[in-house]
């Protein structure tokens, strides 16, 4: 864990990307501990090889992730906010791939790394400052190239990954996590 100085140094770093870049950051603070035990329950990671994480912000997700991952599991994060991606990147662990780029290029990505295709992608990119054509697009991608079985699952603050995903996923299941500032809806889906 992080001394309470870098921690505070990673938070106002958030806070000042969100002010940046409103439309790519998700929310003006990082998830709360309670949100990120919901992430981690929901994506079911304790038996998975290859994890996928799309706006992993300041890394605190990325974090929770590696704390309830196997040992013998890849962790590919992507980011395209440079300053949040150096914060992920200096994280150090050997399980962790910090790449800086778009996740629409997701499987040019994963083959990049060698990386198969994942047993869960866990996504906090806000899907409400998507065009409806981008969404879907990645959606669709995610879908295509989750593991039979894989899970997909979004924390978000609107509905609107839902309706986007219903095409490729279907509806799946949703939990609000109101212990975060703001509530954030916790969706998942599993690949028939």
């Amino acid at each position: 864990m992080k001394p309470l100085g870098a921690q505070m140094t990673d938070q106002l770093a958030f806070i000042a990307e969100f002010v940046k870049h409103p439309l790519q950051v998700g929310s003006i603070i990082p998830s709360s501990h309670f949100l990120l035990r919901r992430i981690v329950d929901a994506a079911g990671i304790d038996s998975a090889k290859t994890i996928v994480e799309l706006g992993p912000g300041n890394g605190g997700s990325t974090r929770a992730i590696l704390r309830a991952a196997p040992a013998n599991m890849k962790l590919l994060s992507v980011e395209v906010n440079p300053s949040l991606h150096a914060l992920v990147r200096d994280i150090g662990d050997k399980r962790l791939i910090a790449h800086r780029g778009d996740a629409c290029h997701l499987k040019e990505i994963l083959a990049q790394y060698g990386l198969g295709a994942p047993d869960v992608v866990i996504s906090g990119i806000p899907f409400s400052t998507m065009s409806v054509s981008t969404g879907s697009q990645l959606l669709k991608e995610i879908s295509s190239l989750l593991a039979p079985g894989g899970r997909f699952v979004a924390y978000q603050v609107s509905r609107r990954v839902a309706t986007l995903a219903r095409p490729f996923m279907g509806t799946g299941h949703m939990e609000l996590e109101l212990f975060n500032i703001p509530p954030m809806r916790v969706y998942r889906w599993e690949k028939r």
